[in-house]
């Protein structure tokens, strides 16, 4: 959820300076794209820079639990600089998509199982109404990346 406030906040203040005169953020897909790959980039940091939070939210059927968080991190920034970079947004929008989907089971197991791992939330409430977001990140993507919805053919807008 945390991921989803931080996504929306970064995309409703990059949409209000459009609001504001900030010409090149007049576009809500542009301003979606931007609180998405923020969002992205601080968690794709956060796994290179404190993988052992993550090792307790690996389901035991994934092998290589350290190498996995280490790809996954890369991954998440990877996509969130395509996602700013005009040539590879839609790629990377649906990337993302995927991501979302292939992390799905690693959190339904964190609902299952609980989660104790300091700085994160211990409540099991947490990761099961968490569960309900990952669709939204999944729509978020594909709408911000220009895959779905009206003008989807467009190429998507220059970023800032």
């Amino acid at each position: 959820m945390a991921f989803v406030i931080m996504m929306s906040a970064i995309a409703v203040f990059a949409w209000t300076a459009g609001k504001l005169g900030v010409a090149s953020l007049k576009d809500h897909r542009l301003a979606m794209r931007i609180g998405m790959s923020a969002a992205f980039l601080f968690v794709g940091i956060d796994h290179l820079v404190t993988p052992e939070r993550y090792l307790a939210m690996m389901p035991p059927f994934v092998p290589f639990h350290p190498e996995v968080i280490f790809f996954t991190g890369l991954c998440e920034i990877a996509g969130a600089v395509g996602l700013l970079w005009p040539r590879f947004t839609r790629i990377a929008a649906l990337m993302l998509a995927l991501y979302a989907v292939a992390v799905f089971p690693a959190n339904i197991h964190n609902a299952i199982y609980g989660l104790s791992v300091e700085g994160l939330p211990q409540s099991s409430t947490y990761y099961w109404i968490r569960l309900f977001f990952q669709p939204l990140i999944i729509v978020w993507a594909l709408y911000a990346g220009g895959i779905i919805g009206r003008h989807s053919a467009t190429a998507p807008s220059q970023p800032v």
